[in-house]
């Protein structure tokens, strides 16, 4: 097979949700040459997870071809660590990438840990590693099947600042075919051939050569030609039906005239195109306080962190007031999201937070929210002390500035993309009124239109608050106002 050869190709390709009728593809084409990378780029909820689904088989289309060689090998490195591992042994986990387990199987998994900067004990259960650990063991399980197509799907999300800079060094020498769906332009800029665009609007596919900051303008200065084009056809349409109503009102022969007015506006019709609409932004908005609280919210007397796969209790001595943000700090794997399991549940000796105290807990895995439920009942049930005429109006008015809207709000939970479900945390949030928020990763899975928005909430907002994040120019747009670093 040549580098030029083309080992993805998309033709016409339809697809829609039979239940939902929610329309993905609409005659989507584009190709992928051996040897490519390319950013899959789309809203949240565009689909692009399930386009990952339709190269793999996983998901047939209604219409179209999709053609992939057969003797290619993929391999997709997923966003979430299927529950069915979590009690393997680390072993075991690798192991059920193989139809029959290689003898050098050990020797596999050195090379892949190593590609993935991850040193680690082969008999430790997938359960008893942290977020960040899990990312880079759902990378290292697709390396070990060495695809000859590898599809990456968020693949920075809780990956610290080390582990982002090791695997963009990776993917910069892999010499393999690549389609990655990530929303870190930084990230994404320094590895890409080009981009595939999927319009969460016309349902269309764009294909753009070049780096990603690049192919992000130029998808914006084709959008505003396509706008002024349409203004241009507009303005042409309305004069035409103008003076069609003039003629006609004549009679006789003018009304001929007429005729032809309006046959000429409707072919200005046809030619207009399908504006590539740019990604919605969610709207600025606040999370409310909760009121009538104040004095110490949180506690931090002693606590146990991971050092070197050994339990260690560690000695702290931090209190959290109203108005006071601290972030936490620490390598994947010392206990972050541990510590905050512990301080949202207020259960554990060492750590408490004030009983009065309504908690808002962010998880990065989005397990606070009931994936059976529909999103419309998750955030009707998160109000309370409701004052006001309609709650149901007062939901959905919330609802519509993280663009929840009609098409999603009585689907389950579990049935939406994961920035979906991300928007539809921070909407929970906002409607609690929490004395405290805690966050775990807010920005994974986030379209990055969106982050500005969220950390503009999070700087503002009036109750005590206590952050992770790997994410540095996230950080920096939110006050902070302490620090606690596992790591020192």
């Amino acid at each position: 097979m040549s580098k030029q050869e083309t080992v993805i190709r998309f033709a016409d390709v339809e697809f829609e949700y039979p239940e939902s009728k929610k329309r993905i593809l609409n005659e989507a084409t584009f190709n992928v040459r051996k040897g490519h990378k390319f950013t899959l780029m789309g809203q949240n909820g565009a689909g692009k997870s399930t386009l990952f689904k339709m190269i793999t088989g996983d998901i047939k289309p209604d219409a179209g071809n999709i053609h992939i060689d057969k003797s290619l090998s993929i391999a997709v490195s997923k966003q979430v660590m299927d529950k069915r591992f979590m009690e393997l042994t680390l072993r075991e986990y690798f192991a059920t990438a193989f139809t029959e387990t290689p003898g050098d199987l050990d020797k596999q998994i050195a090379f892949v840990l190593d590609a993935v900067d991850f040193n680690t004990p082969y008999d430790k259960k997938i359960q008893d590693f942290s977020g960040g650990q899990q990312a880079r063991l759902l990378l290292a399980y697709a390396l070990i099947q060495d695809p000859d197509i590898l599809l990456l799907d968020e693949p920075t999300n809780n990956l610290d600042t080390d582990g982002i800079n090791h695997l963009i060094g990776f993917l910069m020498m892999y010499e393999k075919t690549v389609l990655v769906i990530s929303h870190d332009a930084d990230f994404l800029n320094l590895f890409t051939d080009g981009v595939l665009y999927l319009d969460v609007h016309t349902h269309k596919i764009s294909q753009h050569m070049g780096d990603y900051y690049t192919v992000v303008e130029e998808i914006e200065a084709l959008r505003k030609k396509e706008e002024l084009k349409n203004a241009r056809l507009l303005k042409e349409i309305q004069d035409n039906k103008d003076q069609a109503n003039v003629f006609a009102k004549k009679g006789g022969k003018l009304r001929l005239v007429a005729k032809k007015m309006r046959d000429a506006a409707a072919e200005a019709e046809a030619n207009m195109v399908d504006v590539r609409k740019e990604d919605k932004t969610i709207k600025e908005f606040e999370i409310p306080v909760q009121e009538d609280i104040g004095g110490v919210i949180a506690s931090i007397g002693h606590l146990s962190i991971m050092v070197n796969h050994e339990i260690v209790d560690k000695k702290v001595n931090k209190e959290l007031r109203m108005n006071e943000h601290l972030l936490l700090k620490g390598p994947n794997g010392i206990g972050k999201t541990t510590l905050l399991e512990r301080l949202a549940e207020n259960k554990t000796e060492g750590v408490t937070i004030n009983e009065k105290v309504k908690i808002g807990y962010y998880r990065q895995d989005f397990s606070t929210l009931d994936f059976n439920k529909t999103v419309r009942d998750t955030l009707l049930d998160s109000i309370e002390d409701f004052e006001g005429d309609s709650i149901e109006e007062y939901m959905r008015a919330n609802a519509s500035g993280f663009l929840i809207d009609r098409t999603i709000i009585n689907s389950k939970v579990g049935d939406l993309s994961e920035g979906q479900k991300g928007l539809v945390a921070f909407c929970q949030l906002k409607l609690m009124r929490p004395g405290i928020l805690i966050f775990d990763e807010p920005t994974n899975h986030i379209n990055f239109r969106h982050i500005p928005v969220i950390a503009k909430a999070l700087h503002d907002y009036k109750g005590a608050m206590i952050v992770v994040s790997h994410v540095d120019e996230f950080v920096e747009q939110i006050r902070i106002d302490d620090k606690l670093d596992l790591g020192k």
